[in-house]
């Protein structure tokens, strides 16, 4: 079996179906709070989603690569259809994206351009 087999194997893959019930849609941060109950170093992070979606809220473990004011109106990639999660006394009701990169801190999903707040990632 190739590299390609492999790699393939050791996904776990959805189908297309499956992958059309995320759904994605831009925001930008417009509150970040510190969040000392959470286990692991956090933020609360308030997002404008749009006249259509809202204000949604997260927590999220970025901490180590990011201020409070560095986050202030960035745009962020975030699902928006997510069951509501409780992390101690909040309640997040949506998922910022970003990536992992070695146990040093999660590099958070960004357009390179500005796209209005609701729009659906396509």
């Amino acid at each position: 079996m190739g590299q390609l087999g492999r790699i393939y194997n050791l996904m776990n893959n959805i189908s297309w179906d499956e992958f059309k019930k995320i759904e994605v849609r831009i925001g930008t941060i417009i509150e970040v709070n510190d969040f000392p109950e959470a286990i692991k170093p956090a933020y609360q992070l308030k997002i404008d989603l749009g006249k259509q979606i809202g204000y949604k809220k997260s927590s999220a473990q970025i901490t180590e690569l990011y201020s409070k004011n560095e986050l202030l109106g960035k745009q962020v990639l975030v699902v928006v259809n997510l069951s509501p999660k409780k992390i101690g006394p909040f309640i997040s009701n949506c998922l910022i994206t970003g990536f992992e990169i070695d146990n040093k801190g999660v590099v958070l999903s960004t357009p390179d351009k500005s796209v209005p707040n609701g729009t659906l990632l396509t």
